[in-house]
């Protein structure tokens, strides 16, 4: 039976990572990915361009992991964002840093990225082998585990890495083939729901696809408790899209786990939303303006005068939710229904039924338990010589390179960890 020191399984971002850290780290190391081609998701990442981390401080980076964050601290005290933007540009991938401190390589090239990952780990001599399957993995309390693939084959390792992703971009070959690997070694998965997925919307505005297409800039996007209507559950401010079935862009995308968690929580079709269009303004100043634009033009219809303020598809919707008529004059329009329109551009409705499945989304939530795993090493608390790393683990963070960054810390730390121990038992 051939054997070494530590097999990875999967050839995402936080796979490759391992690898590389487990053999500068000594260890004899073999990576296993089922499909033709390794770092397909990295290669797609930041839109084909490779966000490779964000740049915020650790607790900034904290807080842009909503799922189990806290958990991170431990791993970026071993491999940080510093340390990854280091690694890479030691590797020839010169960095710059965008909006919000996103990093991306200065040419807007994620397979340059994923080219220089795997050069590494030729000179590592790591040995990578693609279309392979893992069937199943057999593990002892002490001595070795095995790694079984599907045409039969029997692989032994002292440290296995399970670095499998989750069940979202299934296309890149994240099929939640690691969950049950992680469940016969005793480990608990917590319930996996889409994160980071365009949110599906039933208003007739969105029906009739009026505003299919139309992007908002520096909007806040509210999830409110569907049982107290004024009670906030989530804000996010930042851009959107409306799109034929509801709302995405950035902060469609990270106010959708919390309409996935209302719907669960209170068992409700329907989740309300609001959009702050105007959030540097109070209703009562948005009112103000609205008015003098009207004082300034008494006889245009509201529409005309009104032009400029909303992008102009939007404009027509938002009179509509008030009961006025476009066409309609400004002298002849009462001063309560410019209240009222002021609230509704602060409070502009939306009716949100769910998300797109958890095959669209850009990350899973759930997985492993961070619980059951020592943050230190990645390590199992159920099984010695058994780690995990990346989004087969019940992490998740909001999009902008905190994923990413998750992916590459917990994999550094893993691969490290995985060659230093041999499977010794936990201290």
């Amino acid at each position: 039976m051939e054997t070494k020191d530590v097999i990875v399984i999967g050839g995402g971002p936080s796979g490759l990572m391992a690898a590389a850290a487990a053999a500068e780290h000594g260890a004899d190391v073999l990576l296993l990915d089922k499909g033709g081609k390794l770092g397909r998701k990295l290669a797609i990442s930041g839109g084909g361009r490779c966000n490779v981390t964000n740049r915020a401080e650790a607790e900034e980076l904290i807080r842009h992991i909503p799922g189990n964050g806290r958990f991170m601290y431990s791993p970026f005290s071993i491999f940080n964002n510093e340390n990854i933007i280091a690694f890479f540009e030691q590797l020839g991938i010169e960095l710059k840093e965008e909006d919000n401190g996103r990093m991306f390589p200065v040419n807007d090239k994620a397979a340059d990225v994923v080219r220089a990952l795997l050069q590494k780990l030729q000179q590592l001599q790591v040995e990578t082998r693609k279309n392979t399957e893992v069937n199943d993995l057999h593990f002892h309390e002490e001595g070795m585990h095995h790694v079984e693939l599907a045409d039969g084959t029997m692989l032994a390792a002292s440290s296995i890495i399970i670095a499998a992703g989750g069940k979202s971009v299934p296309h890149t070959g994240s099929t939640g083939d690691g969950y049950p690997w992680a469940e016969k070694a005793g480990h608990t998965i917590t319930e996996l729901y889409p994160t980071e997925v365009p949110i599906t919307v039933n208003d007739a505005f969105i029906q009739s696809k009026e505003l299919q297409g139309l992007s908002l800039r520096q909007v806040t996007l509210t999830v409110k408790d569907p049982k107290k209507k004024n009670k906030k559950i989530k804000s996010h401010t930042g851009d959107m899209i409306f799109t034929h079935f509801g709302v995405s862009g950035p902060i469609g995308l990270r106010c959708s786990q919390y309409v996935v968690k209302a719907k669960k929580k209170y068992d409700y079709a329907e989740i309300p939303m609001e959009i702050d269009l105007f959030p540097e303004e109070s209703a009562g100043q948005l009112a103000e303006s609205l008015k003098a634009k009207m004082k300034d033009a008494p006889k245009k219809a509201l529409k005309n005068a009104f032009s400029g303020m909303l992008p102009e598809r939007l404009l027509p919707v938002t009179l509509q939710l008030c009961g006025l008529s476009e066409s309609a004059v400004c002298t002849e329009t009462p001063h309560d229904s410019i209240d009222t329109l002021a609230r509704v551009w602060k409070e502009f409705p939306l009716t949100a039924t769910g998300t797109l499945s958890i095959e669209k989304a850009f990350v899973t939530g759930g997985g492993v338990s961070v619980k059951e795993v020592y943050p230190k090493r990645m390590e199992s608390r159920k099984m010695p010589g058994l780690f995990f790393c990346g989004e087969v683990m019940d992490l998740h963070g909001y999009t902008g390179g905190y994923n990413i960054t998750v992916a590459f810390s917990t994999g550094y730390t893993a691969g490290s960890s995985a060659a230093e121990s041999r499977a010794s038992l936990p201290s």
